[in-house]
């Protein structure tokens, strides 16, 4: 394909429809993966025996990688071709999964989830960049449209696949199964996609910032994984944190061409949204992390039966975040942020009716229904927020610091709510003892996300947007994190 036609490809021509189906498939791999993984963790840790600490890191190590460099990856392919970075990144995704399912132990198994982060960050940013760089400006927003709708579907299926795969072929298949769409990726993508890169990108990457952005991530998250074990070792390791964190802010700073701009952080509103996306993304984590825990380990639900479990929440957000957006843009996004956390906040104490005894459709269904609906109210806006806080042509970098804000709620939620309610060690197979833990759980994220609704109620603008504000940019939302690069578009355009 010739990369002359880049910018100029319509969407319903052939190779419309090839860049589409793969840029498609990539990105799916990514969001199955958000989503299969903790359907089994129980079964993971069974059969590697592995402790509490090692399933912890088996999500963690995979967000860290994968929030550290996220935006080292997009500008990765501006500079050497977004087609060529990410069919790298589908390539390492695929061999990294592919190390995961063959683990013979956690350590093998966290290093695995690592590498495969790193994967996720060069092709996450890379799937929508190709489309907005290779349609015709007519048909990027039908096209970003397509990509968002199918790769949602992707998400919803996931936790019925990872469910299915843990219960039947076994949960080393929740890996192995990116294997085949990877493969058949990467040969499209060579074939099919057109080359694109921005001309005008010069200059040093920013590879000291990133290293030590995950260099602090990593530190905090093992010291606050520590705490309940060895306190000693998880002081100096969170002193460790703050220097390295200290040390990233001083680079960024001072470079040329920072990772992430820090007068970005100028905007107050930019700043609060971004607090509102960590608690309320760490809430949702850990919801996610306990809640298959609770319902295999205490209630005796099969893997299948606990995937479904979140299943109202991918289902309202797919078919009800774009009629949001449009609300966000009529009322402003004053009170979307601030009744959705509230609402999402009543769904996750709903969680706390599930014990040992506990029934599908009595206690877990309604449960998820009304986190659906508050986390469907609230996304669409805030990610629509974020954009409107800071200029346009920043706003792609301000989106794919919203998504590595969201990552890092993940990644730190699940690292310390467990100590926090006191599960450590091999506790997580007494169903007693994942029960009681499981309560204090769903307090500590109803918590999160209202302190999250008191932020937003306080901070957050009330007037409604512009006129040529963004419109239904949040189609692309998972349950996992915000896009790390989205449309922005005129209000009434979509």
């Amino acid at each position: 394909m010739d990369a002359a036609r880049a910018g100029e490809v319509p969407m319903a021509g052939a190779t419309g429809r090839w860049v589409l189906f793969a840029t498609v498939l990539g990105s799916s791999m990514v969001l199955l993966d958000g989503t299969v993984v903790n359907v089994a963790l129980p079964r993971i840790g069974e059969d590697l025996d592995a402790s509490l600490a090692g399933l912890q890191w088996a999500v963690n190590a995979y967000l860290l990688t994968l929030a550290g460099l996220i935006l080292l990856g997009g500008s990765l392919g501006d500079r050497y071709g977004r087609r060529r970075v990410f069919v790298v990144g589908v390539l390492w995704f695929a061999v990294s999964s592919a190390l995961c399912g063959f683990a013979v132990n956690a350590e093998m198994l966290i290093g695995a989830r690592a590498l495969q982060g790193v994967g996720g960050a060069l092709l996450s940013p890379g799937s929508l960049a190709i489309i907005q760089a290779v349609f015709r400006p007519a048909d990027r927003a039908p096209a970003v449209g397509t990509w968002a709708g199918l790769g949602g579907v992707a998400g919803a299926v996931g936790p019925l696949l990872g469910g299915w795969l843990v219960g039947g072929p076994g949960w080393r298949w929740v890996f192995l199964i990116n294997v085949p769409p990877a493969v058949l990726t990467v040969l499209i993508a060579a074939r099919h996609v057109p080359e694109t890169r921005d001309e005008t990108a010069s200059g040093r990457f920013d590879v000291p910032g990133a290293v030590l952005a995950a260099l602090s991530l990593g530190s905090l998250t093992y010291a606050l994984t520590a705490a309940s074990t060895r306190p000693a070792t998880s002081v100096a390791t969170g002193a460790a944190a703050v220097v390295l964190g200290a040390a990233f802010i001083r680079t960024e700073r001072r470079s040329p061409r920072p990772m992430m701009p820090l007068s970005l952080f100028s905007s107050r509103l930019f700043s609060t949204t971004n607090t509102v996306t960590v608690l309320i993304y760490g809430a949702l984590a850990a919801v996610q992390f306990f809640l298959v825990l609770q319902l295999q380990t205490t209630a005796g639900f099969s893997p299948l039966l606990a995937g479904l479990a979140l299943l109202p929440l991918t289902l309202l957000m797919l078919a009800f975040s774009s009629r949001a957006a449009r609300l966000g843009s009529r009322i402003g996004p004053h009170i979307p942020l601030t009744a959705g956390p509230v609402i999402a906040a009543a769904g996750v104490l709903l969680m706390l009716r599930i014990g040992p005894d506990a029934s599908y459709f009595a206690d877990v269904l309604p449960a998820g229904i009304a986190l659906g609906a508050g986390m469907t109210l609230l996304v669409a806006p805030l990610t629509a927020t974020v954009l409107d806080s800071v200029p346009v042509a920043r706003a792609g970098t301000a989106s794919g610091v919203n998504n590595a804000a969201a990552r890092t709620g993940g990644l730190v939620s699940v690292a310390a709510i467990p100590a926090i309610v006191g599960l450590s060690g091999d506790e997580y197979r007494s169903p007693a003892d994942v029960d009681a833990a499981f309560q204090g759980a769903m307090i500590s994220c109803a918590g999160l996300l209202l302190v999250a609704a008191v932020v937003a109620l306080m901070a957050v603008r009330a007037a409604a947007p512009a006129p040529d504000s963004v419109d239904a940019v949040c189609a692309t939302c998972s349950v996992t994190a915000p896009p790390p690069t989205a449309e922005r578009r005129p209000h009434g355009t979509g």
